[in-house]
């Protein structure tokens, strides 16, 4: 804390305005005193000796006069060892923590430390005495559960600095100095474990920055297939409520191909919070065989806590992600849901009498939706590798309406779009992603003339079914009728998969390029059937024997067997392949 002080002159919901005579910064973090209990709160707003801060704890019983502290700081995250497994609030503080000091039902003022004090790390330095570093280079290394966790040269340190002394290998808390580094000047830095950054600063200590190339495998097929996501990229997940948008980041999260999984629950029910704490530490990481926790960060902060720390979560979330990407580790950060986060903004910035855009939202809603994914992406790092962080984000619109201002402002910044329909969630087609209306800028894991040649057949099924509902079944030609047979088989055996089945939700790239080259076999073939009752009777058992095939393990006995029962079918059916097909076909035979 300062000596500056200040006091309350008007309260207006979580927004309180402070009468305050030294000086006072922006985002600065000071505390409100109701009686012996202090509120957490931040500035954004500073008129005159005037300075209106956003209250992170229910503001039940402030008044006119109340004492009010500034601490000269900034909303900062503690980062250092020990952020793996951890279950947080808004604002860093360790739920279990938290619970151990108020019980269950959480009491306002109460605050802990964001990584455990007490706590010994085996640390081993590999900087010398005399090396020159700088902000961002590693001076040592301790284990944190399946990683080498690096210890940094604190981000805040402008310029060179040389390593004075350092400690041996051993035994030191977070907070221990652990070596002492002098500036040009020859002063002297103590560096310990731990240190504190701003969340609303992106950590920048990187030597250049990527293009997003790579593609990350999240084993969903309508994902990786029709609509990719790099390491390093960004995408977002509108959907209608009850779309299937938080099952579908708990699967991604399970079976993404990166190294930690933060999880910000922004604004979420806490029915679905719930579901997610009690899931994911009996969750198993495929990648290890252990709990999932060990490599995941969950933040939560519900729709029944302030609105003021919804914001606080979101970059909260991504400011710990960027610390582990400066290790050389693939982070992906799932946010869920920053419709709750923009409704925070439009509530602000309606008590601060700010002049409203679209549907009441503040006019900069688009300006702070892409400032936070644009802290995602792929970097080079001083020592030479690579690290990346993903950012996710899930969009609630009211009534499913895709054209809503927060759906909008993300469209325009992200690289993937992954929009939810009702009428495939109502259908039990999961993941309930609609192909039609999708797209993504990043690099498939098919070919892209074979992605084309399905997405063909998805659009053309699509209008023949919309006539079919006009002039009904009798009213279409045999080849349209097999045409929106076979975009329905596409459907059925590649775009919707069962993420409750360990075989089945767990689908490689060279598995689906394996069976993308079936499919485009079969669906890109003529055949002899007679009537539309042989096309259909044909096209079911296909179908079935597809999604059995989906079930068995890659290149196992089972898995041929079901393949050469595909087979068998496809000669029993006189298949002949099309040219269109065989053309692309021809290279991989």
């Amino acid at each position: 804390m300062t000596e500056n002080k200040g006091k309350v002159v008007s309260i207006n919901g979580n927004l309180v305005s402070v009468e305050f005579d030294g000086n006072v910064s922006m985002n600065e973090i000071c505390y409100v005193f109701v009686g012996d209990t202090a509120l957490k709160s931040e500035v954004i707003r500073i008129k005159g000796n005037i300075a209106q801060v956003q209250v992170y704890e229910m503001t039940d019983g402030i008044q006119c006069g109340d004492t009010v502290e500034f601490t000269g700081d900034m909303l900062s995250a503690d980062l250092g060892p020990g952020l793996l497994g951890q279950i947080y609030d808004g604002l860093q503080n360790p739920l279990p923590v938290l619970a151990q000091q108020a019980g269950w039902f959480l009491e306002r003022g109460i605050y802990a430390d964001g990584l455990n004090l007490e706590k010994k790390w085996e640390f081993t330095p590999t900087a010398k005495v005399g090396d020159i570093v700088r902000a961002g280079e590693h001076i040592g290394t301790v284990p944190e559960g399946p990683f080498t966790h690096k210890i940094f040269v604190p981000f805040y340190l402008l310029g060179n600095y040389t390593v004075k002394s350092i400690a041996e290998k051993g035994e030191y808390t977070v907070k221990e100095t652990i070596a002492v580094l002098t500036d040009e000047r020859g002063r002297e830095i103590p560096v310990s474990m731990s240190f504190k950054w701003p969340v609303k600063r992106a950590v920048k200590c990187y030597s250049e920055r990527l293009a997003p190339a790579e593609t990350m495998e999240t084993k969903v097929r309508l994902i990786d297939s029709f609509f990719p996501v790099a390491k390093g990229g960004t995408y977002c997940t509108p959907g209608p409520f009850g779309a299937g948008k938080t099952v579908l980041q708990h699967t991604t999260s399970k079976y993404a191909d990166v190294d930690i999984v933060i999880i910000a629950a922004c604004g979420e029910r806490a029915g679905e919070v719930v579901e997610t704490l009690t899931e994911f530490p009996e969750l198993t990481d495929p990648k290890t065989g252990r709990s999932l926790m060990e490599r995941t960060i969950i933040i939560c902060n519900t729709s029944s806590m302030p609105v003021a720390s919804r914001e606080a979560s979101v970059y909260t979330a991504v400011t710990l992600a960027e610390y582990y990407r400066q290790m050389g580790l693939d982070v992906l950060m799932l946010a869920d849901s920053t419709s709750r986060w923009a409704q925070a903004m439009r509530e602000m910035s309606g008590r601060l009498e700010e002049i409203p855009g679209e549907e009441a939202f503040p006019a900069y809603l688009e300006s702070y939706i892409a400032a936070f994914y644009e802290r995602a992406g792929y970097v080079r790092l001083p020592d030479g590798s690579t690290g990346s962080v993903t950012i996710g984000g899930t969009v609630s619109p009211a009534g499913g309406n895709f054209e809503e201002p927060v759906t909008q402002a993300t469209l325009k910044v992200v690289g993937a779009f992954h929009g939810l329909s009702r009428e495939r969630s109502d259908a039990r087609k999961y993941p309930a992603i609609d192909p039609l209306i999708s797209w993504s800028k990043y690099n498939s894991v098919i070919d892209g003339e074979k992605l084309e040649f399905c997405k063909g057949i998805l659009h053309h099924g699509d209008e023949i079914g919309s006539m079919m509902k006009v002039v009904g079944e009798e009213g279409t030609t045999l080849s349209d009728y097999i045409t929106y047979l076979k975009s329905e088989m596409l459907d059925a055996v590649y775009l919707q998969q069962n993420s409750f089945d360990l075989v089945e939700a767990n689908c490689g790239k060279q598995r689906q390029r394996y069976v993308t080259d079936k499919l485009v076999h079969i669906l890109g073939s003529n055949y002899a059937l007679q009537n539309k009752d042989d096309a259909r009777g044909f096209f079911n058992r296909m179908r079935q024997k597809f999604i059995d095939w989906n079930y068995t393990e890659f290149e196992s006995e089972s898995f041929k067997k079901a393949e050469a029962e595909i087979d068998e079918l496809y000669r029993k059916g006189d298949g002949k392949l099309a040219a269109p097909a065989e053309k692309l076909l021809k290279d991989g035979e």
